[in-house]
C-alpha cells in the first residue's frame, strides 16, 4: 500500500520530502500561511494553493485510512478475511472502491436473500449458476419443503434468483466497471412534474432537458437538483447518453452482468433463467444503487466547484484595493426612513454620524446638502462610500451635487457593496463595537471602512453572508465554511495585520491566534497602549511561544521601535539582517528601501546552516519593500448619468460597472440601475475561456455593452465584447463567423437550451437560462 505522502506527493507532482515536511509541519500546529511564508526550505518553496490542496487531500486520505481499519476489523470479527480479500482492502485507493468490497460483509438487514438461504436454496442458486444444463424446475421440486416456506418450485427458483441477484450485486469489480461505464456513457432527463409549468417558470430551461453526465456543468446539476428538491422537476439518469442507444442501453448492461460471471444463452435448459436473473439483478438493483451512487458524484463535483468558485469570488473582494486612510463618509441609502450617514476618520473611527431625509416622502433636498456639506468640511472627508442598495442612485444624484458644490474638497464618489451589511449591523460584535449607535447607522459605518479596507471591514461577516456565492444555500456546511475560513486567513496574513488598530475579528484570522488569544491582545493593547515591539506580544496572557512563532511575521508595528517590526521580516530572521547590515555597512533605517543596494547583494552570499536561500530572498525583497501591499490601485467606476432603473436601458448602450459576482457561467455587473446584468461567459472574451474568473474578478471596473433588457423578469444581458457588431433590429450583437458568441455553447442536443435557434447567439438564450437559476443574484432588494 502507498504511503499517503507518497500519493498526495504524485497528485501534486511535488516531492515526497516536500509533502513529509509539510505534513509534519500541519501536525505540530503551524498554519497554511506561517508554512508557505516562512518554511520554504522544509517544504521546498510549497505555495498557499499547493498546502491548501495538500491539507484537504491529507483530510480525505486519512478518513480512508480510518474507514479501511474499520473495515478490516468488521471482516476479521467475522472470521472471513482471508490473505485475498485483505490485500484487496489494502489496495482500495478510493471510498467508493472500499465500500464496493466491504458490501457482500457488511452487517444488513434481513433481505429475500437472506430468508432464501435460511430456507436452504443456496445450492439450487450455485448448482444451477454452475451446470446450466440442469432443468431449473426439476432441481427446484427437490427443494420444495413447507415446513422452510417453500411451498413451490416457483417459490424456490424465486429464492434462488434472490440469493443470485445479490450476489452479482455485491461483485466489486463488475460493480466498479458498471459504475464508471454508466458515468461515461450515461445522460441525465429532466421533466417537468406534472401541473408544476407555471409554477416552476425559472426552471423553464430544465422542462424538457438531457445532457450527458460527463458534460454537466457544475451549475446546471445545482440548477436540476434544487428544482428536483422544489418538487418542479422529475430527474432520471439513464446508462446511454445517444438517444437512438438509450433504448438498448439496459441490455447492454444486462448482457455486461452476465457475461461477467459465466451466462450465455446457449440454449441449455438454465440459460434463459440465469439471463433472467441478469436482468432482474439489473434493473431491480444494481441500476438503482449506481444512479444513486453517480447522483452523489455529481452532487460531489458541483459542490466542489461551487465551493471553489465561492472561494475565488470571495478571495477577489477581500484583496480588493483599499481606498485608504482616508476620512470617509458612508451613505445607507434609503426612502421612507431616510439616508443614514456616516463619517469615519482615516483610522476608521466614527466621528459623527446622522439622519438625512432628501427622497420621497420628505424630500428635504436642500437640508440634506446642507448636512452633508457641513459634515464633509468639518471632518475633511475625501471619500464617499454609497450603498447599492434601494434608493442607491438617487443618493448617488444626491452625492454627485455635493461633490459639485464643494470643489475644494476633491471629494470622489463610490458605489460600495452593501452585502452583508445588515448582517454586520444586528451582529454582537457590532453591538460590542459601536454600543451608542442604532442597528441602523452601524450599516452606515461598515459601507465607510469598507471602502477604506474592504478586507478589514468584511472579516467580520460570515463569508457567507458577502452574497458572491452559487447556490452557496445548498452546499455542505462544513466543506464551505473550512474553504471560505481558509481564504479568509490567506488574504489577511498576504496583506498583514496592523497589530496596534486591528479589531479581534482581524486579529482572530492572523496565523497562531484565534478569537481567544485576538480578544487578549486587543485587552491588552487597552489597558497597555499600543504595541512597541513585536517581543510586546509575549506579555499577552496565554500567547505562548507557538503562537508567537505563527503569527509575528504576519502583525505589523508602524513607527515602532524596531522598523524591522512593520515589515514582513519575521523576527526569527532579524539575525539574518543583522548580517545584511553589517556587510553594506549600513544602518537599518537607511538600507530599508534602499532598492539599489539591496539588488546589488547576492542572496547565497547570506546562505548558512540557519537560513537558505528562499529566507535569503524573501528578506531582501521585504527590505526593499517592507510591507508591501498585495493589493492592486484603487479605482472606481463611474455610472451614467441618466441611467438610473431598467426602464432607462437601450440595447447597444456602452457602460461602466462594477463585477459583484462571477459564477461558473459568467459574470454579473452592477451599472447603476439597481438590478446586476449577466454577462455570459460566452460574451466575457473573444478567446475561449473555460472559467469566467479569467475575464473578470468581483470589484473589477469594466465596460459592457446592453444586449437586451427584459423589464417584466428584471433580466439584463450584457456584453464585454464591445467592438461586435451590434444588429439593431434584433437588438443584439451579431456574432462575428470566425468568432462568434456560440463558441462557448454546448453542442446542439448535448445539453444545450431546448429550441435554440443555433443562428442566434448564445447569449440570449443562455442569459435567460443563467437567470433561472435560483442562486443568480436577486435585484437589491429594499433593506429598510
Amino acid at each position: 500500500m502507498i504511503s499517503i505522502a507518497r500519493r498526495i506527493a504524485q497528485e501534486l507532482k511535488v516531492e515526497e520530502r516536500q509533502v513529509a515536511a509539510a505534513v509534519d509541519l500541519l501536525d505540530a500546529g503551524s498554519t497554511v500561511p506561517f508554512i508557505a511564508r516562512y518554511r520554504k526550505e522544509a517544504t521546498g518553496a510549497l505555495d498557499d494553493t499547493q498546502l491548501r490542496n495538500l491539507e484537504e487531500r491529507l483530510r480525505y486520505l486519512r478518513e480512508l485510512e480510518d474507514r479501511r481499519k474499520a473495515i478490516l476489523d468488521s471482516v476479521k470479527s467475522q472470521d472471513k478475511l482471508t490473505p485475498q480479500l485483505e490485500a484487496e482492502i489494502l489496495g482500495a485507493e478510493s471510498k467508493a472502491k472500499l465500500e464496493d468490497i466491504y458490501l457482500p460483509y457488511k452487517p444488513k438487514r434481513r433481505t429475500k436473500a437472506t430468508i432464501a438461504r435460511e430456507a436452504g436454496l443456496a445450492p439450487l442458486a450455485a448448482d444451477l449458476l454452475a451446470d446450466p444444463m440442469r432443468d431449473p424446475r426439476g432441481e427446484a421440486e427437490k427443494y420444495v419443503d413447507e415446513d422452510k416456506g417453500v411451498k413451490t418450485p416457483e417459490e424456490a427458483l424465486d429464492g434462488a434468483r434472490a440469493i443470485l441477484v445479490e450476489q452479482f450485486s455485491e461483485k466489486a469489480d463488475l460493480i466498479g466497471t458498471l459504475r464508471e461505464a454508466f458515468w461515461s456513457r450515461g445522460r441525465i432527463v429532466s421533466k417537468v412534474r406534472d401541473g408544476k409549468a407555471q409554477e416552476g417558470a425559472k426552471y423553464a430551461d430544465y422542462f424538457d432537458f438531457f445532457e450527458p453526465l460527463t458534460k454537466l456543468p457544475s451549475h446546471r446539476i445545482l440548477a436540476l437538483f434544487r428544482g428536483e428538491k422544489e418538487e418542479m422537476l422529475d430527474l432520471a439518469l439513464e446508462p446511454e447518453s445517444a438517444a437512438d442507444a438509450a433504448a438498448q442501453g439496459d441490455a447492454n448492461y444486462e448482457r455486461a452482468i452476465a457475461t461477467s460471471v459465466g451466462i450465455a444463452d446457449r440454449g441449455r435448459p438454465a440459460d434463459k433463467w440465469l439471463s433472467d436473473c441478469a436482468r432482474w439483478a439489473w434493473r431491480t438493483r444494481i441500476k438503482i444503487s449506481l444512479s444513486v451512487d453517480l447522483r452523489a458524484r455529481l452532487w460531489q463535483n458541483a459542490e466542489d466547484q461551487a465551493v471553489k468558485v465561492f472561494a475565488g469570488n470571495l478571495r477577489d473582494l477581500l484583496l480588493a484595493a483599499p481606498g485608504g486612510p482616508r476620512a470617509t463618509m458612508g451613505l445607507d441609502p434609503g426612502f421612507r426612513t431616510g439616508v443614514k450617514v456616516a463619517v469615519v476618520d482615516a483610522t476608521g473611527k466614527v466621528v459623527e454620524t446622522g439622519v438625512i431625509y432628501p427622497h420621497e416622502p420628505q424630500r428635504r433636498w436642500d437640508d440634506a446638502l446642507l448636512a452633508l456639506g457641513r459634515m464633509c468640511r468639518l471632518h475633511k472627508v475625501e471619500l464617499i462610500a454609497i450603498g447599492n442598495g434601494t434608493a442607491s442612485r438617487e443618493t448617488d444624484k444626491l452625492a454627485a451635487e455635493l461633490v459639485a458644490k464643494l470643489p475644494e474638497q476633491k471629494l470622489i464618489k463610490i458605489m460600495v457593496s452593501e452585502a452583508g451589511a445588515s448582517v454586520y449591523s444586528a451582529s454582537a460584535f457590532a453591538a460590542a463595537e459601536l454600543p451608542e449607535l442604532d442597528v441602523t447607522l452601524r450599516g452606515a459605518v461598515s459601507i465607510a471602512r469598507r471602502l477604506q479596507d474592504p478586507l478589514a471591514e468584511l472579516v467580520k461577516i460570515d463569508p457567507k453572508s458577502i452574497g458572491v456565492g452559487q447556490y452557496q444555500h445548498d452546499l455542505a456546511e462544513g466543506k464551505l465554511s473550512r474553504s471560505l475560513d481558509a481564504v479568509v486567513e490567506d488574504c489577511v496574513n498576504a496583506v498583514g495585520v496592523d497589530l496596534n488598530t486591528a479589531s479581534a475579528p482581524l486579529l482572530a484570522r492572523v496565523s497562531g491566534l484565534g478569537a481567544n488569544l485576538a480578544a487578549n491582545v486587543v485587552a491588552h493593547r487597552d489597558a497597555n497602549g499600543r504595541f512597541r515591539s513585536r517581543d510586546q506580544l509575549k506579555k499577552v496572557p496565554r500567547l505562548g511561544a507557538k503562537a508567537f512563532e505563527q503569527c509575528a511575521g504576519f502583525l505589523r508595528i508602524r513607527d515602532g521601535d524596531d522598523p524591522l517590526d512593520a515589515s514582513g521580516v519575521h523576527p526569527e530572521a532579524y539575525p539574518l539582517v543583522r548580517k545584511i547590515l553589517a556587510a553594506t555597512k549600513s544602518d537599518i533605517r537607511a538600507l530599508i528601501g534602499d532598492s539599489k543596494t539591496l539588488r546589488g547583494l547576492s542572496p547565497k552570499n547570506f546562505v548558512d546552516e540557519i537560513y537558505g536561500a528562499p529566507t535569503v530572498t524573501d528578506v531582501l525583497r521585504e527590505l526593499e519593500k517592507p510591507g508591501r501591499d498585495p493589493r492592486p490601485e484603487f479605482k472606481t467606476a463611474s455610472f451614467q448619468e441618466g441611467v438610473e432603473k431598467l426602464s432607462d436601458l437601450k440595447p447597444g448602450m456602452v457602460l461602466e460597472g462594477v463585477v459583484t459576482n462571477v459564477a461558473a457561467f459568467g459574470a454579473f455587473v452592477d451599472i447603476g440601475v439597481h438590478q446586476d446584468g449577466l454577462v455570459h461567459i460566452s460574451a466575457m472574451s473573444r478567446s475561449f475561456i473555460k472559467d469566467p474568473r479569467e475575464a473578470a474578478k468581483p470589484g473589477d471596473v469594466v465596460k459592457v455593452k446592453v444586449l437586451e433588457v427584459d423589464a417584466a423578469r428584471k433580466r439584463i444581458a450584457l456584453t464585454m465584447r464591445l467592438d461586435d457588431a451590434f444588429d439593431a433590429r434584433s437588438g443584439r450583437n451579431a456574432p462575428q463567423p470566425e468568432r462568434g458568441l456560440a463558441r462557448n455553447a454546448p453542442p446542439e442536443g448535448k445539453g444545450a437550451v431546448p429550441g435554440r435557434d443555433p443562428s442566434r447567439p448564445v447569449a440570449g438564450n443562455a442569459f435567460a437560462e443563467a437567470f433561472a437559476r435560483a442562486g443568480a443574484p436577486k435585484d437589491k432588494a429594499p433593506r429598510k
